[in-house]
């Protein structure tokens, strides 16, 4: 059945982003202009990284993956909320917003494992550089990433179809500007206190779990690097793990307090700002973060320039 505006009753609505600020058009602007920034940091990124042979290493291949993902996160919300914005259309499909919602987790859910792996990588770089060519070979990483990309959508996939389907009696208003698990959860005229408690176990396993691994693993990497006599390779070794420590403080901090809370201890508004403070500045951020702090990848970008520059 379709309403006046040619919706369907099964359509949602996405309020949109902090509706009821007074300069909306320019802040929907900023947010544009920075995923066009995210988007070509992330391609450069990605495209530097796999047309340098000398990048075609396990660490690399991890940052590459984790541009992708920064790349298709923002690519996932930041168009549908644009768009809804400048049209004046805010409704969403039943489909759309599981669609939006499925490759939502299965992005954020990823990242959980790529950040790991990535931390990993460094400890054993650090800790036992002479056994790293056998236990992170390129050929480990990539099966290992493939694993993290299965898993991330197994889980996904699983969130994602159940919450669809509680029953919705009242307003199918979403106060937020993307579908999202908690903000779903919201709309149910059903107790879903049971799968919250699902969703904070499944947050222990995908985030303080990592997390904690990922701790684990830069305590031990500094130690070992306050052990180094070479003072170029301790001030290496901490300039790689401090760019990683930024990326993994900007992505677990925010996501922490959305999941690892009942949706009832914040507000909408919270929702928003870290949302979008974790899935669009961090991307921005990311770029900046590893590129800048590693001569690898300057020099990369550097000969990059030459190329264009001789032809």
């Amino acid at each position: 059945m379709l309403g006046r505006n040619g919706s369907s009753a099964t359509d949602f609505i996405l309020v949109g982003l902090f509706p009821g600020f007074q300069h909306a058009i320019l802040l929907n602007s900023m947010i544009i202009f920075i995923y066009i920034l995210v988007f070509l940091g992330n391609v450069l990124l990605i495209v530097l990284i796999w047309g340098d042979s000398r990048l075609h290493t396990p660490m690399y291949i991890l940052l590459s993956q984790l541009s992708l993902i920064d790349l298709t996160l923002t690519s996932t919300i930041v168009p549908k909320m644009a768009s809804n914005f400048f049209t004046g259309r805010k409704t969403i499909s039943w489909v759309g917003c599981g669609t939006q919602s499925f490759f939502f987790l299965m992005l954020g859910m990823s990242e959980c494992l790529i950040l790991t792996l990535m931390a990993y990588d460094r400890y054993v770089a650090v800790c036992s550089p002479l056994r790293y060519p056998t236990i992170v070979s390129p050929r480990v990483c990539l099966h290992v990433v493939a694993a993290c990309w299965i898993g991330g959508s197994v889980g996904s996939f699983i969130h994602t179809v159940y919450p669809m389907h509680f029953p919705i009696c009242g307003s199918r208003e979403i106060h937020h500007f993307f579908c999202e698990v908690p903000v779903l959860i919201r709309l149910s005229c059903e107790d879903t206190s049971a799968y919250q408690l699902v969703v904070v176990v499944t947050s222990i396993v995908l985030l303080v779990v990592p997390f904690s691994l990922i701790t684990a693993s830069y305590t031990l990497i500094f130690l070992a690097v306050l052990r180094m006599n070479s003072v170029k390779g301790r001030k290496k070794a901490l300039a790689t793990c401090s760019s990683h420590l930024t990326a993994v403080s900007l992505f677990f901090g925010p996501n922490i307090f959305i999941y690892m809370t009942f949706t009832s201890s914040h507000s909408p508004e919270q929702d928003q700002a870290l949302s979008v403070f974790s899935n669009i500045l961090t991307p921005l951020l990311n770029p900046l973060i590893y590129s800048l702090r590693n001569k690898e990848v300057v020099a990369a970008l550097m000969k990059l320039m030459g190329r264009c520059g001789a032809s």
